[in-house]
């Protein structure tokens, strides 16, 4: 961080107190401390993909808030209409409503068709290009996962087209479990683009950036089961 720090142009904090002074950001998702910003919303992957796009932005996991530097508050500016707006439909409140909005309703209907095939960790692979037993791979459907065992079942594509439109009769089932971090950590990337052929196939070899994406969840899944812990263990 100190590095990166050293890499900002000479005035750019300065810069951006003014900035801030003159048209400030008024949010009960932002507060100003002495180094610059502190942002504070409801869970919103939204969010957090537009805080990352942010120079110098930074997670800080003891207090759960993202922080700003002044120096970045032009980016933050200019992103932050989509930010508060995202923060605002994480609101519990307005999570319920939409919710209630839903109920019987086909979208509700699919979501839980869709969590019901997710719960059955099953995906399907081409049964001429079967995928590696126990080492990470990418999907389109899970994201990065790791193959625990091919079963030989044949799928039914008109059973599964709504989850798994590539699948045909050629498919066999597999069984798979999310990838922990130290799998993530020491997967090598694909330095290739993912093609027509991997996604017919089921799986493929992550890229960097699928692979930065699910590192970043894996660790802030590992971090909440710590956290989990912490809380229960004795003091």
């Amino acid at each position: 961080m100190s590095s990166e720090a050293d890499r900002r142009p000479p005035y750019d904090e300065e810069r951006g107190r003014d900035a801030f002074q003159f048209e400030p950001i008024l949010s009960p998702y932002l507060q100003v401390y002495d180094r610059g910003f502190r942002i504070r919303t409801p869970f919103s992957r939204t969010v957090v993909d537009e805080l990352r796009q942010i120079p110098y932005a930074r997670w800080n996991g003891d207090d759960k808030v993202w922080e700003i530097p002044f120096a970045s508050y032009d980016d933050l500016q200019s992103r932050w209409e989509d930010i508060e707006a995202a923060a605002r439909r994480a609101e519990p409140e307005e999570r319920r409503k939409r919710a209630e909005a839903r109920k019987g309703t086909e979208d509700e209907a699919k979501a839980k068709r869709r969590t019901s095939e997710r719960k059955r960790r099953r995906l399907p692979v081409s049964s001429d290009d079967l995928p590696p037993i126990g080492g990470p791979v990418a999907t389109a459907a899970y994201g990065i996962v790791v193959i625990t065992d091919v079963t030989g079942e044949i799928v039914d594509p008109e059973e599964v087209a709504e989850h798994h439109p590539d699948a045909s009769d050629e498919h066999v089932w597999s069984e798979w479990r999310a990838a922990t971090l130290e799998e993530l950590v020491h997967t090598w990337p694909s330095r290739e683009s993912v093609g027509g052929h991997e996604k017919i196939r089921g799986w493929w070899q992550p890229t960097l950036e699928e692979l930065r994406e699910a590192r970043r969840t894996a660790k802030a899944r590992e971090r909440r089961k710590l956290d989990a812990k912490q809380r229960v263990s004795p003091a």
